[in-house]
This record gives structure tokens, sequence and C-alpha cells, in this order.
């Protein structure tokens, strides 16, 4: 059985992460083939957005699978250090220069969450649950504890990484974890339909958008509006650019290439 699949249908891509007698928890080879698909993805050019879900109902992902990620090969150790394969996911080894929306379905707990925190936009169903258990079993939420209090405020950020309990959809959807809840069964149309809407727009600009709204997370204003006076010059002498203002001023809808 595959680990993922890759539906690819342009302009949107759907990733799934298929585990669902596991709850979508991932091992090693899910990670390699998740990064590899995802890549796959951000390298195609008739491709604009991807969406990332969990298999069946019941999981987006409920993170490492703890029976094979720790222990044996994972004991512990100065190797660990050059574990790149256990970070090969989105958000942390990998990064994926076009938009990614996740739609949360049931269970998004430890790595599950941290995968979610990577994509741009976080969409939830109604029997979506989220938390960062690790340091109940005396491990890690390590890209989650860095991400997750740039995400929602610091107070609510630290008492799932302390406590390890869960939040409902609810709640996440109230501290802006989550842009949207919908029932389950509108949850990967609405995806879809973002995904569509986002493609319309301008490729180069949207991805150049991207880039800056992730910078400016951790990068000095001044280094940001550097990079942003940089790409901007670039960016207006696309032909994409120029068709943007010539449909407008045209009353027709932009015909955009990604160059």
């Amino acid at each position: 059985m595959n680990t993922i699949l890759y539906d690819r249908k342009p302009p949107v891509a759907r990733v799934t992460i298929n585990r669902p007698e596991a709850m979508n928890a991932f091992d090693l080879a899910t990670a390699r083939d998740l990064g590899r698909y995802l890549e796959e993805f951000d390298r195609d050019d008739d491709l604009r957005v991807a969406i990332l879900t969990g298999a069946g109902d019941k999981s987006f992902c409920a993170g490492a699978d703890l029976k094979k990620m720790h222990g044996g090969s994972h004991a512990g150790g100065i190797a660990e250090l050059w574990d790149h394969e256990r970070q090969y996911r989105l958000g942390q080894r990998l990064q994926v220069a076009k938009p990614v929306i996740a739609a949360i379905n049931g269970y998004c707990l430890a790595g599950g969450l941290e995968l979610a925190l990577g994509c741009d936009i976080r969409i939830a169903s109604t029997t979506a649950s989220f938390g960062c258990p690790e340091v109940r079993w005396a491990i890690l939420h390590g890209f989650g504890a860095m991400r997750l209090p740039r995400t929602v405020p610091l107070s609510v950020a630290m008492e799932m990484l302390l406590t390890g309990e869960r939040i409902d959809a609810r709640r996440a959807h109230e501290i802006g974890l989550v842009s949207r809840v919908v029932e389950p069964a509108a949850l990967l149309p609405t995806a879809t339909q973002i995904a569509e809407r986002i493609s319309q727009n301008g490729p180069l600009a949207i991805k150049i958008t991207k880039e800056l709204a992730w910078r400016g997370l951790y990068q000095h204003p001044e280094e940001a509006l550097r990079y942003y006076a940089a790409v901007t010059a670039l960016l207006h002498e696309t032909e994409d650019a120029k068709e943007g203002p010539r449909a407008f001023s045209e009353k027709r809808t932009p015909q955009f290439k990604g160059r």
C-alpha cells in the first residue's frame, strides 16, 4: 500500500497521508515519500496549490509512529544530529515555495500538528482536535515549539506545549490556529475552492508573497524590506506583471504564465 497518495489535477494537487490503520502517523518511509511528492509538486509548473490531508475521517496525522520512529536506530546519540530523514517533511527540513493548504480531518497531534504548522492555510473539520503531547512521553515538540508561539498567543501556546492536552476545532479557530471550521463533508470541497481561487492569481506574485510572509516571522524588518525591494524590481519586469494591469484596464480575466 502506498503511504502517500498523490492526485494531480492542475492547477491543484492533493497529497494524502495514507496510513489510516495507524491514524496516519508517519514512519520513515512515509516521511520520505511525503517529502518526495511535495518536492515534485513544487517543481511542476502546471501546479499552483497543494492540499495536504489524511486518509479516512479519524485523523489528519497523529505524528510520528512511536513504535518505529523512536528506539532502535533512533535510540539517541550523536548520530541523530544528522538524522535528516526523520525531519524530511514540510516545515522542517523541507520548504515548499508554493502555497499548501492543510485540510485537517480528525486528530492533528504531535508531528501532525508540526506538519500543519508548516502549511500556509489550515482548515479544520468539526471533528478535528489538536495537541502536542510529546512532553507526556519525555520527547520534544521541536519545530512546533518554535512555530506555535508565532501562530497563536504565547500563553495559549505554552499551555498546549507544557500540558500536552488537546483542544477541539472550535478552540483552534478561536485562537487563530485554523482559519475555518467546516462540517466533515465540506472539508475537501472548501479546501479545493480556496486552492482554485488562489490559482487564479499571478503565480509569481503568490510565491513571492508567501516568501515575504514567512520571512516576516523571523527576519529584521530592514532585511525584509530590502528583500521586498529587490523582488519587486524583478517582478515588475515579468510578463505576468505587465499582463495583470493590462487585463484590468481591458476588463478581462488575466492570462498568467508564471514568467
